[in-house]
């Protein structure tokens, strides 16, 4: 549904208002549109230690305008070079305290050079992987940084910091490709540890061509949105819903070119239902399926607390470790998981939702090291606010508190959801397991 504060505060008389008033003035996303070249469109900045020399060598992938500060060449000036719609910042090579003047002497500078919907990312080696503590502290600090900078940032400006392990250099442009562009719009402040990956991906233009994907509760909202997605990147979609989903389910499979399963994931016969729909298995597995049946914990029944985590939580363990088990989930595959921000700081009257989707960010974590073995990547992906018929119809003053509540001050769209699926499910981000990433715009719960 239309945001109408985001409406008045851009139009030319709220713009005005909002300003005199000093109210929160959130801007519109750029998003990424059909038709779309490169991931960046604008000035990219590079600096910092040996890793930006990497990004570097392929940055004219990225973009076409490519700066540095200090050099004789493309150097960048602060009010005198061109808005900056992207920058990345190495600062991995940061191993002492006195060293960290090096994020204010970097940053700000170029603060109000940006361009609107400005993507900004940080690199940096994970402190656990360090052996000096000095070093491992610095390395630390960069989360501070990070995400009180990205608090900072205005005009639908976003930032993450990004832990590279030895060995996954190779992984930073599948990454970058990502984090700079306006697929990842609503996420800011996030943290990301990358780890050596074997798969690449071989066209950047569809990243999932010849991958199959099954997607649960794929008839409407967001995971219509995931399906769509996956689907324009290449991959050949399967979608699952309940069988009284049915007409839904079809009409997009009719527009996708997709295949359908009607099947109540909760149902004994399940697992065996769902692995004969499947005989050439497959490489994206996408949980997306889930209810909620709110009450405070001194009101909740038996049946609604049962039925959360039978959908949410019991459903996708059984149906993951049936397919696992059966082979047809293919070695090299992606299984991501939709938790919520409920899981990770709670949510009054949601005990029963925010146990399940806390779940299922513990599942990624305790199954990530068991499937490396076969190059099985799984992570949870949380929203947090996001735009769809459910949210349309919660009461107008906590609709737009969940709106405002985040560095972004609006809610996201499905797509955001969607884009994030998409780039976990590519071959290349293997690199990424084990790890929950928030689609929230830096919601201030659990931030």
């Amino acid at each position: 549904m239309s945001d109408r504060y985001i409406d008045f505060a851009n139009s030319s008389l709220g713009h005005r208002l909002v300003a005199a008033i000093g109210l929160p003035s959130p801007v519109r996303l750029e998003r990424w549109q059909a038709g779309r070249l490169r991931p960046v469109e604008g000035a990219l900045l590079l600096g910092g230690g040996a890793l930006a020399a990497r990004v570097q060598a392929f940055a004219n992938r990225l973009t076409d305008a490519i700066y540095t500060y200090g050099t004789e060449t493309s150097t960048w000036i602060p009010g005198h070079g061109p808005k900056l719609k992207a920058v990345v910042f190495d600062a991995s090579d940061l191993q002492h305290t006195d060293q960290l003047k090096q994020l204010r002497e970097f940053f700000q500078p170029l603060l109000k050079n940006l361009d609107n919907s400005a993507h900004l990312v940080i690199l940096g080696r994970a402190p656990e992987s360090l052996s000096d503590p000095f070093a491992a502290s610095a390395q630390r600090a960069l989360e501070g940084f990070s995400r009180s900078l990205a608090k900072e940032l205005r005009n639908g400006g976003v930032l993450q910091l990004l832990y590279v392990s030895d060995g996954a250099e190779e992984q930073l442009e599948g990454a970058l490709r990502f984090f700079l562009s306006p697929k990842s719009a609503y996420i800011s402040g996030q943290v990301i540890r990358l780890e050596p990956c074997a798969t690449p991906v071989e066209d950047w233009t569809r990243p999932l061509a010849g991958r199959k994907a099954l997607v649960t509760g794929a008839a409407r909202g967001i995971g219509a949105s995931i399906a769509e997605t996956l689907a324009r990147d290449g991959a050949e979609v399967i979608l699952l819903d309940v069988p009284q989903a049915r007409a839904d389910l079809e009409a997009l499979a009719a527009r996708l070119g997709a295949r359908t399963v009607a099947l109540d994931i909760c149902a004994e016969d399940a697992a065996r239902q769902l692995i004969e729909h499947l005989p050439d298995g497959l490489d994206i597995l996408v949980h997306n399926a889930g209810i909620t049946r709110d009450k405070t914990l001194a009101n909740m029944t038996p049946e609604y607390w049962d039925a959360v985590l039978a959908v949410n939580l019991n459903a996708p363990q059984v149906l993951t470790k049936a397919l696992l088990d059966s082979g047809t989930l293919h070695d090299n595959a992606r299984v991501v998981l939709l938790a919520s921000i409920s899981g990770i700081a709670g949510n009054r009257g949601q005990t029963n939702y925010a146990a399940s989707k806390a779940g299922l960010i513990g599942l990624a974590q305790a199954w990530a090291p068991l499937l490396k073995a076969r190059g099985i990547s799984i992570n949870a992906v949380a929203p947090g606010f996001i735009e769809t018929q459910m949210t349309a119809h919660i009461p107008f003053a906590l609709r737009e508190a969940g709106r405002r509540m985040s560095s972004l001050g609006q809610g996201g769209l499905p797509q955001d959801v969607a884009e994030a699926v998409a780039w976990l499910g590519q071959p290349g981000s293997g690199a990424v397991s084990g790890q929950a990433l928030r689609v929230c715009g830096q919601s201030l719960l659990g931030a």
